[in-house]
């Protein structure tokens, strides 16, 4: 067993989890807080045997968990979802040391909805079997048959909310799981491992395997064994991943980046706009629903302009452990020097800092929330995924030119469109993304559908959606009256 890894207070195992048990590795690597640089610990690195030994185990426990009516599932879930809110505190702590995140977002927003990820897909799988579907000629039972070894890769921005995200769904319909956390950000899915176990999840249920996507990941997704995959993370991974489960002709969900339009009609309230604007440099702006290209019509922007400004000049950039930050840090070095080029290629080729455009003096892995205008269509800055604090700011004259902004890039993921309602409602509908939100941003019900088109994604997490790509569906088809078998039937 490597040395456990110490927060708050909390003591964090840096190991796999693996057929019920710890399974350490002889090969380690480095795990450092985007707060400070500091060394967390060392981290158990997946190797070859360690991803054999996970699928063994998940193949093995696969014919007693499936053969479990999803209401004999149930009270396994919400036992998890009870040993992860037994841990609420510890999971705020060391996410926010690990990941950077905000400790105020953690104990508000993320750890009851990581509980609510498991406990309301338990009870929403108690229905998927009861909708027939009638016709004239047979009743239809539609059924909802797991599918197998599922594997579930998350990224680094919310580690513990989308790996419940996708557990809670893909365990419900009775698949067995292997979770391979983010490298830069593992510790909260460690602790999950413990809450699974303490709530009694049978051994090879649910697994944990670390390690670099490049290795540890590649080797997961390309094992002809697994039944799914369900990523969320960048396109030129994305890519990779399907390649390989392609090859094998496994399934892939794949939630990727966002290149979201912030719309600000002419007959928007400026001042909700404004507010709502500056929420999308939460997380360091790492979200990648946000909305980062700001269109505004050219007869507000002046004051829209003048009104964000103020409402950013009012946010605190400091360490995401106290209550009253709102801008934590980038979560890698790497990261930072990503960000740091876009905005400096940005201005070099003329465009404008509205304002931000540095590092932080807070520390060395912060970054001024940023806006920058005078942008072409065409500049990368407007075009790729930043995911950072920068935001973009480009105006337009009438609907026609904006939805043409709107949609004119590689990304589909999501939106911001402020307005009157039934003008941003039309406005909506013209935009090709997979969700937009009206007057409002990050309204989020696990029964309706997310995901993106375009670059953005493949498919739909969410409500039956979820259960549709976790399941393999199949109709039993029940006549309604004798069959006579013929040749000239069709």
């Amino acid at each position: 067993m490597n040395t456990p890894i110490e927060i708050a207070g909390a003591t964090v195992s840096p190991d796999h989890f693996i057929n019920g048990k710890r399974v350490a590795s002889a090969d380690t690597f480095e795990l450092h807080s985007p707060i400070d640089q500091a060394l967390l610990g060392r981290i158990s690195e997946g190797r070859p045997e360690h991803v054999e030994a996970a699928i063994q185990a998940a193949e093995a426990a696969f014919p007693a968990w499936s053969a479990l009516s999803a209401a004999e599932r149930k009270p396994y879930l919400d036992r998890f979802a009870e040993e992860i809110g037994k841990r609420a505190e510890t999971l705020c702590q060391v996410e926010s040391r690990d990941a950077g995140v905000l400790l105020s977002r953690m104990r508000h927003g993320v750890v009851p909805r990581a509980m609510l990820n498991i406990s309301w897909f338990a009870e929403h799988a108690l229905d998927l079997q009861n909708r027939p579907i009638e016709t004239e000629q047979a009743q239809h039972l539609v059924r909802h048959a797991p599918a197998g070894v599922v594997v579930i890769i998350t990224p680094w921005n919310a580690p513990l909310m989308l790996s419940t995200w996708k557990l809670g769904p893909a365990l419900a319909a009775g698949n067995t799981c292997i979770l391979k956390p983010p490298e830069w950000a593992p510790l909260s899915c460690s602790l999950l491992a413990d809450a699974a176990q303490a709530a009694g999840l049978p051994p090879g249920v649910f697994n944990v395997v670390q390690g670099a996507g490049a290795t540890t990941g590649a080797q997961l997704v390309a094992d002809p064994r697994l039944a799914r995959v369900s990523f969320t993370g960048s396109v030129p991974t994305a890519k990779l991943i399907a390649q390989a489960a392609g090859a094998n002709l496994v399934p892939c969900s794949l939630e990727l980046g966002g290149k979201s339009p912030f719309i600000v009609l002419e007959d928007a309230d400026i001042d909700n706009a404004a507010r709502t604007g500056a929420l999308m440099y939460r997380n360091a702006g790492q979200v990648c629903l946000a909305g980062t290209r700001f269109l505004v019509h050219e007869r507000v922007a002046e004051a829209f302009t003048a009104a964000m400004k103020a409402q950013v000049e009012q946010l605190k950039v400091g360490d995401p452990r106290e209550e009253s930050t709102e801008v934590g840090p980038i979560i890698h070095p790497r990261q930072v020097g990503r960000v740091a080029g876009f905005v400096e290629r940005a201005v070099a080729g003329g465009a404008k800092l509205l304002w931000g455009g540095q590092r932080h003096a807070f520390g060395a892995q912060y970054f001024q929330p940023t806006m920058v205008s005078g942008l072409k269509q065409s500049d990368e800055i407007v075009q790729n995924e930043v995911f950072g604090p920068v935001l973009t700011l480009q105006t337009f004259a009438d609907d026609e030119q904006l939805i043409a902004m709107a949609n004119g890039t590689d990304y589909g993921l999501g939106g911001v469109c402020y307005g009157e309602t039934g003008h941003a409602t039309a406005v909506a509908e013209r935009v090709r993304t997979g969700f937009i939100w009206i007057n409002s941003f990050g309204i989020r019900d696990l029964a309706a559908p997310f995901g993106g088109i375009k670059r953005s994604g493949v498919g739909r997490e969410g409500g039956d959606w979820s259960f549709e790509f976790f399941c393999d569906v199949k109709d039993i088809v029940v006549p309604k009256k004798p069959f006579r078998a013929s040749f000239s039937q069709r």
